[in-house]
């Protein structure tokens, strides 16, 4: 049985009743990797290349084909199937925290449905069910989470109670358990087959699939795949696909131009049994107890049991390159806790007689999302690998929006927080790989309360001021690779107690954060926000000008000294970037964005700004520290400082000037905060930074300043209903659908990217607006919090999610932004979002399955903030927006 497991006969079946593919291929030795005999010679030319003949790899190529692209070569160092494929645990689970992976693991699971029945290849599909437990509290907050998601998304699923499980599942032990989660369409297959099936299909479809064929590298010229080098030969082609799995990093840089892939193997491992006395029944649901890091699954009668250790072995990171995966070594002492785990949960198993201990390698990412996308450096290299042991879950949806991708130049959801372009060359070290991955392996089953931190990898790239801030009691957030401040713990008070309480109730930096606030609103803070991606765009006539009016939706023609706030916008009309622009001279631009967009930004600019030696764009992220000083006194820091009249006569809104402050000189200081409240932004040369953080720290003793961090200003932004690119702005969200009309110039005299969509929408309405949300029955002190990602329903209804929340201090309310779409109830069809529409519902948040009462807004009215919670009246006159 163990022998049909892991050499996968149906691999034979499936060649034997393909005369195409016995044309193409020839005899084999089951476990040799040493090249044999083709009988079939390579195409000189193909338009798509795909490496690897995995579950990503056959996925891809059968999406493409499906989309119409017929010219693709699928190239395969070993059998198709042999690597991870192979080894797969075959659970498609639907249960997922991100968004995307959920729509992808959803339609993954839709098309192994059917896919036996579209290509005659038994895939081993059975609908089993899937049962993830909760021993704590927290862990069972954790799965209503997941399933309020699930549910609006249509996907069957309820909270059960232990004993409910026992009838699910007969041998789990419930004596430690609070509860659990049944989602009943969750799904079993035999992974390999289920890519021999795609491979099917796709051959049928005139994909061309060739076996023991290596890439050795990848051709580019000016920027772009030109074609693939490979041990029999080479293939001129325009676009190439890495689905080359655990070998993808080797791959990547092993081209001309190196295309960064951050991921590494570890080793995972899973028991195989022989059947049970009485066989267990193949609909037995699947069992996740992530409490004790294992999975439950139903094998030919007995039990595969595999999970996530906590101390997980790295391999490979010497770059070791196998062609096909063989079982790697067993380690039972290893193994122990999980075995142990497992016999906790299923003790009549202590007799059940152990088959096989599989170890296998997988690959995972810094991130725990898996790596899709173009490469910012190559065009036309495409990226579809590291998949965190999910690769089964997601290979349908994830194969289906990289196609997308690829035919239509985006795919149809926002794929962001899985593309490539989130990653720079910082995270590509071998050794921070390695260390990063001996922290994610275990976290897949460790319970994420809102804002964990990565531990491993820290301090990489750093602010000239994180010493000082670091003494100061600054607690730390890391964001693409940069440490940034959370808030300052005062002293006397228990930091170690403080790192160690993580909760999705009221968290214990409430009051500290609270306190960072009010001297933002009533004194001045300064926060360092020196991550920020800066880049200076400047050309020798009018080259910078007109490039930037055509990618951007504002008017940038301004006076020199000016800021403007703009979208860089794709052909839809979605934000590819939400930036400041400020206009330098007459020929020279400094250009603001989020900090993750540095490689995503550059990469987007870089291949639509015209080749003109006399335009030049050059980051300078490193160049500037960046201090925002924020609040009603910032004024009075900064022209004792500067000697200059910082007065809204001189210095409007808006506005940038080079100045000194201290002894310091070509200071950049801007007008403008990012919260709405008054201040500026100080754009400091590096090697000043220290000198003026001390001159504005010690000039604003007598003003009341203070440190604050990301934590007061996100509490800042979002009670004035900022929307930030990568939490509520993305490529799918337009300004028309987010209140942002006043920062595009639909007339300014020019044609700009994304004008026509925006023309279409202003005429014919918006199917979806960014609204806010102030919650009315809510108990901060004892209800569960808000953070992101919940279901809003208008009338019971459920229409949209939120994106971002935060406390509001001076509401005394939580705040919550999303975004509200209208569907005809009876249809289902798409209707445009009215103000009226908004403004007569009834709306709820629902948090973990309980809603909670909310009033929304569709603007920042200033009568919000005149809203009487407290004895003292808190007004807040000259509402800035900026």
């Amino acid at each position: 049985a163990a022998g049909m497991f892991l050499r996968l006969l149906s691999d034979v079946r499936w060649r034997a009743a393909n005369p195409k593919w016995r044309r193409m291929t020839c005899s084999r030795r089951s476990t040799s990797s040493t090249a044999e005999p083709h009988p079939v010679a390579l195409p000189a030319q193909a338009q798509v290349v795909i490496c690897g003949g995995g579950i990503m790899g056959t996925s891809v190529a059968y999406h493409l084909s499906k989309m119409g692209w017929k010219d693709i070569v699928l190239l395969e160092q070993g059998r198709l199937a042999a690597g991870t494929t192979r080894f797969c645990a075959g659970i498609v689970s639907t249960a997922r925290h991100v968004s995307i992976e959920l729509k992808m693991a959803d339609y993954s699971n839709k098309l192994y449905q059917q896919l036996e029945q579209e290509t005659g290849v038994k895939t081993g599909y059975v609908k089993t069910g899937s049962v993830s437990l909760a021993q704590t509290q927290d862990r069972l907050i954790s799965l209503k989470r997941i399933a309020s998601s699930l549910n609006v998304m249509g996907i069957p699923c309820e909270i059960i109670t232990p004993k409910q499980v026992a009838q699910l599942h007969p041998l789990i032990n419930i004596h430690d358990l609070v509860g659990a989660m049944y989602v009943p369409e969750d799904a079993l297959v035999s992974s390999a087959n289920v890519s021999l099936a795609l491979a099917t299909a796709a051959s049928r479809n005139g994909v061309q699939i060739h076996e023991r064929t290596s890439v050795s590298h990848v051709s580019v010229q000016k920027g772009r795949v030109t074609g693939v080098e490979t041990d029999r030969g080479q293939i001129q082609c325009q676009y190439f696909v890495n689905c080359a799995g655990q070998w993808a990093y080797e791959l990547g840089h092993s081209g001309e131009e190196p295309v960064n892939i951050p991921l590494h193997a570890c080793e995972h491992f899973y028991l195989l049994t022989h059947p049970l006395k009485e066989p267990l029944a193949s609909n037995l649901p699947t069992i996740v107890d992530p409490d004790g890091r294992i999975y439950i699954r139903n094998w030919q009668g007995g039990i595969l049991s595999g999970g996530f250790e906590k101390n997980p072995k790295p391999l490979f990171t010497e770059g070791r390159n196998q062609l096909e995966i063989q079982n790697l070594q067993e380690d039972w002492d290893h193994f122990e806790p999980l075995l142990s785990a497992l016999l906790r949960r299923m003790p009549d198993l202590e007799a059940l007689q152990i088959m096989q201990l599989v170890n296998c390698p997988e690959s995972f990412t810094p991130d725990m999302r898996c790596i899709m996308g173009e490469s910012p450096t190559v065009r036309g290299y495409f990226v579809l690998a590291g998949m965190n042991s999910a690769g089964i879950s997601y290979g349908g949806g994830a194969g289906k929006y990289l196609a997308e991708w690829m035919v239509n130049g985006y795919p149809s959801e926002n794929v962001w927080p899985l593309d490539l372009k989130r990653f720079g060359a910082l995270q590509s070290s071998r050794t921070f790989l390695r260390h990063r991955v001996m922290e994610v392996m275990p976290l897949l089953c460790d319970l994420k309360v809102p804002r964990w931190d990565f531990q491993t990898g820290r301090q990489l790239r750093t602010s000239p001021l994180y010493d000082r801030l670091d003494a100061q009691g600054a607690r730390w957030m890391e964001k693409h690779g940069f440490e940034r401040v959370k808030y300052f713990v005062p002293p006397g008070k228990d930091l170690l107690d403080l790192d160690q309480s993580k909760t999705f109730y009221k968290p214990d930096w409430f009051d500290i954060v609270g306190s960072e606030v009010k001297c933002c609103k009533e004194a001045v803070c300064v926060i360092d926000m020196s991550s920020f991606t800066k880049f200076e765009i400047s050309s020798t006539g009018d080259q910078a000008l007109e490039s930037l009016q055509y990618l951007f939706s504002n008017d940038l023609d301004v006076p020199v000294g000016h800021v403007v706030h703009t979208g860089m916008l794709n052909e839809k009309g979605g934000y590819e970037n939400d930036c400041s622009i400020a206009r330098l001279s007459k020929r020279s631009f400094f250009m603001i964005s989020p900090t993750d967009q540095q490689v995503h930004c550059w990469a987007w600019l870089k291949n639509r700004l015209p080749d003109d030696s006399n335009l030049t764009m050059e980051d300078v992220t490193w160049k500037y520290t960046a201090l925002n000083l924020i609040g009603p006194r910032a004024v009075d820091v900064l022209s004792e400082l500067s000697y200059a009249p910082i007065t809204p006569e001189h210095f409007p809104s808006l506005f940038c000037k080079e100045m000194s402050v201290g002894y310091a000189n070509g200071i950049r200081v801007m007008s403008i905060t990012h919260t709405g409240e008054p201040g500026f932004m100080l754009y400091i040369p590096i090697e000043y930074a220290l000198h003026v953080y001390n001159e504005v720290m010690n000039m604003g003793q007598k003003y009341g300043i203070r440190n604050a961090g990301y934590y007061a200003l996100r509490s800042l932004r979002i009670e004035k209903f900022f929307a930030f690119w990568g939490q509520d702005l993305d490529a799918f969200t337009t300004p028309m659908e987010c209140g942002r009309e006043f920062q595009v110039k639909l007339e300014k005299g020019m044609q700009f990217v994304g004008q026509e969509a925006l023309l279409e929408q202003k005429q014919n309405g918006v199917y979806k607006r960014f609204i806010m949300f102030i919650l009315e029955d809510h108990d901060t002190d004892m209800d569960l919090w808000p953070w992101w990602g919940e279901p809003i329903f208008r009338n019971g209804r459920y229409v949209g999610k939120t994106t971002s929340s935060a406390y509001s201090y001076t509401l005394e309310r939580h705040v919550c932004l999303g975004f509200v779409q209208h569907f005809d109830e009876k249809t289902g069809e798409e209707l445009v979002v009215t103000t009226d529409f908004i403004n007569q519902g009834e709306y709820e948040i629902d948090i973990a399955g309980q809603r909670f009462q909310a009033k929304a807004k569709l603007y920042p009215f200033s009568s919000l903030f005149t809203h009487r919670r407290r004895k003292d009246e808190v007004e807040l006159s000259g509402y800035q927006r900026e």
